[in-house]
């Protein structure tokens, strides 16, 4: 050792007087920075003692990150789906598996590469349309997949005149362009609550899709399990009619008043919602439900077959391999569904964020909130564990949109931007034309 720090002492003085000045200052900045990053981790642990300090102290005995290995192949997750309420009863889909509307930057398969659709399916959809290259902001998607998660059936809503539609015939796709020759009529409704909402927007007139794009619309804002009698809503819509039956319809604004205050929704060009000042209603979302990112042990497939018995077993989710007592984070505003310990999954977090969306985090070790409960974005919900079916210290972690599971690392996640620049001005046109309406007789 004395030899080795000799020899490094006469490699040292060997330098010029200059560059001797310069290696001392970055050492010195290099134990600075260790030593920041040390003092840091040591006060995130300490504040969330201090946050929680019912909990037993071993949870905060966390294990060394060699501990969390990858999960065994064989162990898939086998929880049940995500709960459903009442909503999801009452409003039974008309559209297909599942609807998606093209927003900036989106391209055929970074919309269905999130939903585990694989690129050969891809390819054969725009190989039986090229056009499909050409998507624009506010068109509209809807597809249903096979009994081996394959896509089935495509449609694109070109516009309110055209659609193409295109079905699986073996590993091909078949085009159909679908023109529509009814008149669009704008209409406004007034639905008040009398018991339940569902059941009055249905006598007032609006259709299963039409009550959904309403839910959706102020799903941010308001909980409409929680609507009393007397609340009222108004409704514009655009409404195809071919031979006096309604074909389609599309929402255009919402005006709900409840407990004496106003909500508003209005849609924008690009096919979003936002409310009179043309300010996003959504809430934003983080991308991981950990502080750091860590290593991933197991993608999301829902194509995975297990190895022993060759069978289609899905795996829903992203395994991050985490220490045990790691702080898990809610990723957004929600409303916690379970907080259980359930089988397979061991103690796990479900919580659903508005309508569309619901987040599951599983094999944890002590769970911190419970069902019924209100969270917020970043509030710690739990710590890591390694409980349930699982082989090795990890957090399984899901994300749903519209009941259907998605790919957390691609998922296209909900943000609060709201609309600038010349858009904006557009849009305040709309929002005048919408609120002339609702309040003329």
């Amino acid at each position: 050792m004395q030899k080795t720090l000799n020899s490094l002492k006469l490699e040292f003085n060997s330098f010029s007087y200059f560059y001797r000045i310069i290696l001392s200052v970055l050492a010195v900045v290099s134990l600075m920075i260790f030593i920041w990053n040390t003092c840091t981790h040591n006060v995130i642990i300490a504040s969330l003692k201090v946050n929680y300090p019912h909990f037993e102290q071993d949870v905060f005995n966390i294990s060394f990150p060699s501990d969390s290995e990858p999960i065994d192949t064989e162990n898939f997750v086998t929880e049940d789906d995500p709960p459903k309420d009442e909503f999801d009863n009452d409003i039974p889909s008309e559209i297909g598996n599942h609807d998606y509307i093209v927003a900036s930057g989106d391209t055929l398969s970074s919309i269905l590469n999130q939903y585990g659709i694989e690129m050969p399916d891809i390819r054969q959809l725009v190989k039986a349309d090229r056009h499909l290259y050409s998507l624009k902001i506010g068109q509209k998607f809807s597809w249903t997949l096979n009994t081996d998660s394959q896509l089935q059936r495509v449609v694109w809503e070109v516009s309110r005149r055209e659609s193409r539609r295109y079905d699986r015939i073996q590993d091909k796709f078949k085009l159909s362009v679908l023109l529509k020759t009814g008149t669009w009529q704008r209409d406004r409704l007034t639905v008040v609550v009398n018991g339940s909402f569902i059941n009055s927007a249905k006598l007032a007139g609006l259709s299963n899709s039409e009550i959904s794009e309403v839910i959706k619309s102020l799903q941010w804002q308001i909980d409409f399990r929680k609507l009393r009698d007397g609340d009222y809503f108004k409704v514009l819509t655009m409404r195809e009619m071919l031979d006096g039956q309604r074909q389609q319809s599309e929402l255009i604004a919402v005006n709900l008043r409840s407990s004496g205050k106003n909500y508003y929704a209005i849609r924008a060009a690009d096919g979003k919602f936002y409310d009179r000042r043309g300010s996003g209603l959504t809430s934003g979302f983080m991308r991981f439900p950990t502080i750091r990112r860590y290593r991933i042990s197991s993608q999301f497939n829902p194509r995975r077959s297990n190895p022993v018995t060759g069978r289609i077993a899905p795996h829903k989710g992203v395994d991050f391999a985490v220490p045990i007592g790691t702080p898990i984070f809610s990723v957004g505003d929600g409303e916690v569904m379970v907080s259980k310990s359930s089988g397979a999954a061991g103690n796990y977090v479900a919580i659903r964020h508005g309508r569309q969306y619901m987040t599951r985090y599983m094999h944890l070790k002590t769970l911190l909130v419970r069902a019924g409960e209100r969270v917020k974005r970043g509030q710690c919900i739990a710590f890591s564990g390694n409980t349930g079916r699982s082989t090795g210290p990890h957090v399984h972690f899901e994300i749903w949109i519209n009941n259907h599971a998605v790919n957390p690392l691609t998922a296209r996640l909900p943000c609060m931007r709201g609309i600038s620049g010349e858009a904006r001005q557009n849009y305040l046109d709309r929002v005048n034309e919408a609120l002339l309406q609702f309040n003329s007789r």
